[in-house]
C-alpha cells in the first residue's frame, strides 16, 4: 500500500463521519463534541499516526535485536558475510 492509497482510505473514513455527523443532524441529534473541527482534527491525527506506527513497524521487523530468532538470522548473516 503506498502513501497516496493509505491518504485516500484515511480521507475516505473522514468522509463517512462527515456523512453521519450530517445524518445525525438531521435527525435532530447535537452532539457538542461531534463536528466538522473535531472531525478534521481526528482525521489529522490519523495522517499522522497511521504513517508513523508503519514506520515504527519497519524499523520493529528490519531490526537483529529483539527477538531470538532475529539475532540467530543475524549470526547466519554475518557468518555468510552478508552483513
Amino acid at each position: 500500500m503506498t502513501t497516496e492509497k493509505l491518504k485516500q482510505y484515511i480521507a475516505l473514513f473522514g468522509g463517512l463521519l462527515s456523512a453521519v455527523l450530517l445524518f445525525l443532524g438531521s435527525l435532530g441529534v447535537d452532539l457538542w463534541w461531534f463536528n466538522d473541527n473535531t472531525i478534521d482534527t481526528f482525521i489529522n491525527v490519523l495522517l499522522a499516526t497511521v504513517p508513523f506506527i508503519l514506520i515504527v513497524y519497519g524499523v520493529y521487523k528490519n531490526s537483529y535485536i529483539l527477538t531470538k530468532q532475529a539475532k540467530e538470522q543475524e549470526q547466519l548473516l554475518k557468518e555468510k558475510g552478508l552483513k
